[in-house]
Parts: C-alpha cells; sequence; structure tokens
C-alpha cells in the first residue's frame, strides 16, 4: 500500500514538473516571437501610412495603398534617384565580392583539407586567428594600404577587402575534410586527372551546398556593411544603401530638426527605405533555402 502512494505521489511530481517544463518553454518561445515579430508588423504596416496616422493612429493598424505609393514615390526621388544609386551600388560591391571570394575560397578550403603541402597547418592556424579579429579593428590598415596605391574612393576599395572572407575558407576547410570521400579523389588520380582535375570534376560538384552557404554568408555581409563602406567612399554617388540610409536619416525631421524643408523625408518613408534595403537579402535566402539547409548539415558525417 505505502508502495504504490509512494509510486502515485512521484509519477505526479513527475507530471507537474514536465508540464511546468512545458509551460516555462512555450511562455519563453511567445516572448521571443512577439519580441522579434511585433517590431517587424510595426515596421511593415508603418509603410503603408502618412507622418500623421503614424503619429497618431493606432500603431498597428492598417494604412492605405494611396499613403504607400506617396512614400514609395517620395523614397524614390530623394535627392533626384538617389536610392536607386545606393541600391545599384550595394548590389555591385556585393556581388563584385562575392565572385572573388568563391574564386579564392573554395580552392583555398579544398587545398588546406586534401593536399599536403608547406606551411598547410600554419596557414589554417592563421585562418582560424583571423577569423576572431573584428572587422572594424582591420579598417584602418586597410584604408592606409588602399590609400597608398590611391584606390581610396572607388570600388575596389570596398570589393577587395569584402573578398577577404576567412570565415568562408574555414567552412569549405571542414566540408571537404569530413564529406568528400577520399578513395573518390585517389581513384580520380589513379585514372590520370591531374590535382585541378580532381577539383573541378569530382570535388567542386559535390560542395554545390556549402559553396551556396559560403556565397549567402558572404553576400549578406557584404550587402550589411556598413563602416567599411562609409570609410572609403568619400561621395554619396558611390555610397551603398546601408551608408545611404545614415542621409536618409540625416533628413528625416523626427531625428534632425534642422533638416526640415524640401529634401525632408518622413518617418513612414524611412520605415520604407529599412524595407526595401533588406529586401534583396530576403528574397536571396528564399531562392537559396534548400541548398543552405543541405550546407549547413553537410559535414555533420565522417567517412
Amino acid at each position: 500500500m505505502t508502495s504504490a502512494r509512494t509510486g502515485s505521489a512521484t509519477a505526479h511530481r513527475r507530471g507537474v514538473s514536465g508540464w511546468s517544463a512545458r509551460t516555462i518553454i512555450a511562455v519563453m518561445v511567445v516572448v521571443f516571437v512577439l519580441f522579434f515579430a511585433v517590431p517587424i508588423v510595426w515596421l511593415l504596416l508603418a509603410t503603408t501610412k502618412s507622418a500623421r496616422a503614424l503619429s497618431v493612429g493606432n500603431p498597428f493598424a492598417v494604412g492605405s495603398a494611396g499613403d504607400l505609393s506617396t512614400n514609395w514615390s517620395q523614397l524614390f526621388g530623394f535627392q533626384d534617384g538617389a536610392v536607386t544609386t545606393w541600391m545599384t551600388n550595394s548590389a555591385s560591391y556585393a556581388l563584385g565580392a562575392l565572385v572573388i571570394t568563391l574564386v579564392v575560397s573554395i580552392p583555398a578550403g579544398y587545398a588546406l583539407a586534401l593536399t599536403r603541402f608547406r606551411f598547410r597547418r600554419l596557414l589554417l592556424v592563421l585562418t582560424l586567428i583571423v577569423m576572431l579579429i573584428p572587422n572594424t579593428a582591420l579598417v584602418l590598415p586597410i584604408f592606409l594600404e588602399l590609400n597608398a596605391v590611391g584606390l581610396i574612393g572607388s570600388p575596389l576599395s570596398v570589393i577587395l577587402p569584402m573578398s577577404f572572407f576567412p570565415f568562408g575558407v574555414y567552412l569549405t576547410y571542414i566540408y571537404f575534410s569530413t564529406s568528400i570521400p577520399r578513395d573518390l579523389l585517389a581513384a580520380a588520380r589513379i585514372d590520370g586527372c591531374r590535382e585541378i582535375q580532381v577539383f573541378t570534376r569530382i570535388a567542386l560538384p559535390l560542395a554545390a551546398p556549402i559553396v551556396a552557404l559560403v556565397a549567402f554568408f558572404s553576400f549578406v555581409q557584404n550587402w550589411n556593411n556598413f563602416f567599411l563602406p562609409f570609410v572609403m567612399l568619400p561621395s554619396s554617388d558611390g555610397y551603398p544603401v546601408q551608408v545611404g540610409l545614415t542621409s536618409l536619416l540625416a533628413s528625416t525631421p523626427a531625428f534632425n530638426p534642422s533638416s526640415a524643408g524640401g529634401q525632408s523625408v518622413q518617418l513612414p518613408t524611412l520605415a520604407l527605405a529599412t524595407v526595401v534595403s533588406v529586401l534583396p537579402v530576403l528574397i536571396v535566402f528564399l531562392v537559396s533555402q534548400r541548398f543552405l539547409v543541405a550546407g549547413m548539415t553537410a559535414g555533420g558525417t565522417k567517412e
């Protein structure tokens, strides 16, 4: 009898404990969802409102298509179409750096993982060390180097530093070290393939998921880079959109009262500019989602 009561009490405590754990997890999930979702919903709704409706109306009320069209016209009419120029600049910088990153990072990761040469381990250690250095700490020496060769103010002053992506080299190294059958590469060498043919015909086609992952991380980092273009580019005509947003912010009377005038930007227009600036990253993510999932799970098993 006593044993039955003890067992019942233990089961009751386990049930209460399990219920409490599920409740805590559910509350935490709801809090995090609200923390991230509410600002995003407000931002999206703000693009459909007028400045007055955004200030005095219900913050989560839906605006009108007319106000959205007005905000769109004001945004892309700012400084005679500066936003279009900034978006074009961002695309050219991010894609130019992306191409160089892939051309360098993928072969470098392959070489570190599957070939043997002098100072290989030293290069791998240096790659890991450079990954730990904040990008902002490298801006000043990079500026001095590029200034010495006269590249400050040119697109190359942004594209070349953005192409330096040690994290991509490390990701590729991990993938080739764990997911490519070495016997397959050895068989290709026995059949007479040179090392460049082994890489391009065997290893590279098998590495499509990790190439997509490196490309995505590189593109996102390049698109969102603010400090480097801000330092390297003195002219507004060369700004990417992330730096151009500071000009919009400075032209918003709510943040800069002295900017009230013909070229002033209202808060809904600024909200629309924020949405437009992140839209390319969202599109790239949605298009490449399948490859990203495959790339993130690659390297989880070893031959």
